[in-house]
């Protein structure tokens, strides 16, 4: 019998070890998991590698994990929050982590790439910036295009809304953001929902991330929001 469900936040971050990269689903702190990266924190590990759309926006469980000193880097589009100075840049001032900045875009296709198996891919996003020194550039059809990597995780956080045993996921709206294609590019896939309902009662025709992509699953009614 196929059954992905686990009993605690705890259990389900289990096993994660120092130095993982850790690809983090969701838009800000919309779709984000949260109460997982919480686990995580009390798990104790160190010299993480963060892939996310956002670093921090401020007052959130990712600053909390910059307090602690866990975060050896952020791979992301948006590191600073949109209400000021946060944490992460007090720490890239004195240089305590350290930031790959990628354009919203080529992140989510990076993560896709790594998810399908594509070596690269060339973009014209960020080419002639500072972005793109010390890539592979090409001039195609008299353009000039950047060869971007793909990202790959050793673990995924993912946040859906609902899920089956069998570890199938549904999201709220644009809470989905990133989290299934992350679902494709981890080792290990971890994924939080607000309710875990019995087989059949998700609609096939809803279900974004199928349950084969999915390791472990945890139910959070009570989900803390950032």
């Amino acid at each position: 019998m196929i059954d992905k469900r686990v009993s605690s936040l705890a259990e389900a971050v289990a096993g994660i070890e120092d130095g993982a990269v850790i690809l983090v689903g969701g838009f800000g702190s919309s779709g984000r998991p949260a109460d997982l990266m919480e686990a995580l924190l009390d798990l104790g590990v160190r010299d993480l590698t963060i892939v996310a759309n956002n670093a921090t926006v401020g007052d959130d469980i990712v600053a909390e994990l910059m307090s602690a000193g866990r975060i050896r880097k952020v791979v992301c589009s948006f590191p600073r929050g949109l209400k000021g100075r946060t944490i992460f840049d007090e720490l890239y001032a004195t240089g305590k982590i350290e930031l790959e900045l990628v354009p919203q875009g080529t992140l989510a296709e990076r993560i896709r790439a790594g998810a399908a198996g594509i070596g690269g891919f060339f973009t014209r996003t960020a080419a002639g910036t500072r972005l793109a020194q010390g890539k592979e550039t090409r001039v195609i059809d008299g353009q000039t295009y950047v060869l971007e990597a793909p990202i790959k995780g050793d673990v995924a956080l993912l946040k859906g809304l609902r899920g089956d045993r069998w570890g199938n996921l549904v999201y709220h709206r644009g809470a989905r953001i990133n989290n299934p294609v992350m679902a494709g590019a981890a080792r290990l896939v971890i994924a939080q929902v607000r309710e875990i309902v019995p087989l059949g009662t998700l609609d096939p025709e809803h279900i974004i991330t199928p349950g084969v992509f999915v390791d472990r699953l945890v139910e959070v009614p009570n989900e803390r929001k950032a």
